[in-house]
C-alpha cells in the first residue's frame, strides 16, 4: 500500500478561486464620484427639469387609460423615483467630498513637503552667500591694488633705482685698471717691487 506524501510547501494545493470584489478598488469610488460631479452640472439640471415637465404633463393630459401615474394618486411613482434618488444623492455627494478630502490631504503634505525642501533651500543658498560675503572680505578689491600700485610707483620716483651692478668682464677690466695704475704709481715713487728671487731662501 503506497504511503501518502505530504505536498511540499513550496507547491500549495489549488485553492477556490476568489470572487473579485468590485468595492475593493478605486473603480467604484471613481464611478460615484463621476456620477455625483455629473448630478452638480446645470445639463443636469435641465435634463431632469425636462424630465419631470414631461412626466407630469403627460400623466396630466394624456388619456387616463394611457397614464402609468395619474394625478389621481398624486404622482406616486414619481414621487418614489425622486425620494430614491435623492436618497442615493446624498452618499454619493458625501463619497464625493470624502475622495476629495482625502485628494486635498495628500497635496496639503505635497505642499508642506515642498515649502520644507525650499526653506533648507533657501537657507542653505544664505548660508553660502554669507561665506562668500566672508570671503570676499579678505580678497583684495580694485581699489586697494590701485592704490598699492600708486604708492609704489610714488616710491620709485622719490626714491630712483640704484644702477645695475656690472658683470664679470667689467670687474676683471676694473680690477686690471687699479693693479696696473698701482704698479704705475709705485714706480714712479722709485719703490722696487721684491722679485721671486729675493722672496724664495
Amino acid at each position: 500500500m503506497a504511503e501518502h506524501v505530504p505536498a511540499p510547501l513550496d507547491d500549495p494545493s489549488p485553492r477556490r478561486a476568489r470572487l473579485r470584489n468590485p468595492f475593493a478598488g478605486d473603480a467604484f469610488g471613481r464611478a460615484a464620484e463621476g456620477f455625483a460631479r455629473m448630478m452638480g452640472t446645470p445639463a443636469f439640471l435641465v435634463g431632469m427639469t425636462l424630465f419631470c415637465a414631461v412626466w407630469l404633463t403627460w400623466n396630466s393630459l394624456a388619456p387616463e387609460s394611457a397614464q402609468f401615474d395619474p394625478r389621481a394618486l398624486n404622482f406616486t411613482l414619481l414621487t418614489l423615483i425622486l425620494s430614491l434618488q435623492a436618497s442615493y444623492a446624498a452618499p454619493l455627494l458625501l463619497l464625493a467630498q470624502n475622495r476629495q478630502d482625502d485628494r486635498d490631504r495628500v497635496q496639503a503634505e505635497q505642499d508642506r513637503q515642498s515649502n520644507e525642501r525650499n526653506h533648507a533651500t533657501t537657507d542653505f543658498i544664505t548660508r553660502e552667500i554669507a561665506s562668500l560675503r566672508l570671503a570676499l572680505g579678505d580678497v583684495a578689491t580694485r581699489d586697494f591694488v590701485r592704490g598699492e600700485i600708486r604708492d609704489l610707483l610714488e616710491e620709485l620716483e622719490d626714491h630712483p633705482a640704484a644702477p645695475p651692478a656690472p658683470d664679470a668682464d667689467t670687474l676683471r677690466r676694473i680690477l686690471r685698471e687699479e693693479v696696473e695704475a698701482a704698479l704705475a704709481a709705485r714706480e714712479r715713487t722709485g719703490d722696487p717691487t721684491p722679485s721671486k728671487e729675493q722672496d724664495s731662501p
